[in-house]
Order: structure tokens, then C-alpha cells, then sequence
């Protein structure tokens, strides 16, 4: 019997990966050890540093970074982790924000300046909402996975020793937050603190109607090293999350399987305006536009010194016409 390559894969434990997971799905010629106990900033944390996993799921942001740093790693165009912004942003009521236009000058805090949810949102405010990224002085509660120096006019600055960025938001110390989570405030029903776009789900469908992007956040990294050792790992691999992927939607389909009293429906209504396949991985037009997007971010806000080809990025994982039968990228 042939030795297959043991690698290690860490990423979130998603029902898109859970066959992967379980083993009903393999990757061809791979023994994969699948870590999902890691949650996100520890996992970011663990590869930008250390280079620990063979294969990750990594935010996007830190991955172009990384890149033009010269670390060890490429990507293939598995998108395990995507997720809509514009309920992302925070406000105190008596802040007197009522509109993004109303963040100019302000503090403005988060985790830290690279997640991906962070960035895409400070770029979207300032393509479509006229919200100079640099304007606001944006207050971080935690270091940045990959080091970096801010550029000239870029206010950046730490929590004091001792507060807490939620307690802060709803005492009004800070007036708005922009986060890659919801806030104490928001989940507890605080009255103090609502959302900058109350009705988000509509604005959100509205710029998925107006770009075509369901923002990626997170890419899937592999070490260069296994790359070049053994070039036919990357296909397998992205064969293996198609195929997860497509077993999870026939999965969830199945009203049974998830304890929502509307669920039928939502799913489809969400296919309805996303398309058939939302978390669709492969370097098509639509995730070229997507990436393209978040690169651009990127360079705007400081995180890399030039617009990267998607090229450059992305291990060519098409199974081209041999591959048309089993499914799309």
C-alpha cells in the first residue's frame, strides 16, 4: 500500500470542512490531521509567527503581507471563511453618528488594524462612503500578527493598560467600533450601543447587488516547501474542499439537520441573490474581482507596498477540461 503525505490542516470547524473532518473525504495521496480546536487569532498567530501548520486557513489581509515579506507559504483558491461587513460597525447613541460620514476625526476602535473583516470594512467606507481611512485615529486592544510600520498620517494607537474596548464603547470613551466580532454590548441588548447600519442585511444585499462580492476574509495557505516537494498536493487538496463542500450543501439542505423553523426558506432566498454556489472556491471572475478588491485595500491602507497579481498568489489549482466532470473550482 502507498504512503500517503501526513499533513497537518488547520482551520475553523466549519460544516464545509466537517467531511474532511471526519474522513468520508479525503484528499488523493494525503493523510490530513485536521485541527479545528484553534480559534482564528490564535491560528493566525501560530502560522504568521511560526510557520506551525502545513496547511491553514489564514486571513487574507496577513497572507498578502506575508507574501511580500518572503515567508514560506503560498495559497490555493479555497475560501473556507467569508462574511459580510456592514453589521460590523458600532456606535454609541449618544455618540451623535448617525451617518459614516460622521467617523471622520473620530477614535474609532478594534481588535487590531489587519483583520480581514477590519480592513475590508475601512476600505468599503471609504470607497462608497466617503470615509478616508486616515482621518480617524483607530484604537487597537492587541499587537498585529505580522509586523508591520504604519505609514505617514496613519493613527494608530493602544488601549490604556486596564479598559476594555466594549466597556469603552458603551461608556462612550470611544464613540464607534470597528470589529471582527459583535461586542458584549450588542449581543447583552445594551441600549447604549447599536449598529452603525441598523438594518444591515438590506445594505448588505444592496452592495452584493452593486459588486458581485461576498467578501472573502480568509484564504488556504500551504507551505512552499510541500509545494515544491510535491506539486500535484495542491490540486488534491482543492479537489478534497470541493468535494466537502458540495457533500455539506447536500447535507444542510435537508431541513432536519438545522434547528431553525425557517431555514428552507432563508437558503432559498440566499440563493436567490448570492447564486447556487456562494462559497465558491477556484479563481473565476467573480473571485478575481473579490481578491482584486481586498488587495487593493490592502495597499490603500498601508498593509503592502504594491497591488500583487492574483498570479503571484494563488497555486493554479483549474482542473481544466480533464477535470469537468467532478465538479467546479
Amino acid at each position: 500500500m502507498a504512503t500517503k503525505v501526513r499533513l497537518s490542516l488547520a482551520c475553523g470547524d466549519y460544516e464545509i470542512v466537517r467531511a474532511l473532518k471526519e474522513g468520508t473525504v479525503q484528499a488523493d495521496g494525503l493523510e490530513l490531521v485536521v485541527l479545528t480546536s484553534h480559534g482564528p487569532r490564535e491560528r493566525h498567530w501560530r502560522m504568521a509567527r511560526n510557520l506551525e501548520y502545513d496547511v491553514c486557513e489564514f486571513n487574507v489581509g496577513a497572507y498578502f503581507m506575508a507574501r511580500e515579506r518572503n515567508v514560506g507559504i503560498t495559497a490555493i483558491p479555497v475560501f473556507l471563511h467569508r462574511r459580510f461587513r456592514h453589521g460590523f460597525a458600532f456606535v454609541n447613541v449618544s455618540s451623535g453618528i448617525k451617518s459614516p460620514t460622521d467617523l471622520i476625526g473620530k477614535r474609532v476602535g478594534g481588535t487590531n488594524f489587519q483583520p480581514a473583516g477590519n480592513i475590508w470594512l475601512r476600505g468599503i467606507l471609504e470607497e462608497h462612503y466617503g470615509v478616508p481611512h486616515k482621518e480617524i485615529t483607530w484604537i487597537v486592544d492587541r499587537s498585529e500578527d505580522v509586523g508591520f510600520t504604519p505609514p505617514s498620517g496613519l493613527k494608530i494607537e493602544m488601549i490604556p493598560p486596564g479598559k476594555h474596548m466594549d466597556t469603552m464603547l458603551a461608556e462612550g470613551e470611544i464613540p464607534a467600533m470597528i470589529n471582527p466580532y459583535i461586542p458584549k454590548p450588542i449581543v447583552n441588548g445594551d441600549a447604549r450601543v447599536t449598529r452603525m447600519f441598523p438594518d444591515y442585511k438590506a445594505v448588505e444585499r444592496d452592495y452584493f447587488r452593486q459588486t458581485g462580492i461576498f467578501p472573502i476574509m480568509h484564504v488556504t495557505v500551504i507551505k512552499q516547501e510541500i509545494v515544491d516537494k510535491y506539486p500535484w498536493a495542491a490540486v488534491s487538496l482543492a479537489k478534497a474542499f470541493e468535494k466537502s463542500k458540495q457533500v455539506c450543501y447536500q447535507r444542510v439542505v435537508n431541513p432536519r439537520i438545522v434547528p431553525l423553523a425557517w431555514f428552507s426558506h432563508q437558503w432559498d432566498e440566499e440563493r436567490k441573490t448570492l447564486g447556487p454556489d456562494p462559497w465558491a472556491y477556484g479563481l473565476g471572475e467573480a473571485n478575481r474581482k473579490n481578491l482584486q478588491t481586498i488587495i487593493r485595500y490592502c495597499h490603500q491602507q498601508g498593509l503592502i507596498n504594491r497591488e500583487m497579481a492574483i498570479e503571484e498568489l494563488f497555486v493554479d489549482t483549474d482542473p481544466g477540461d480533464a477535470g469537468a466532470d467532478e465538479g467546479h473550482y
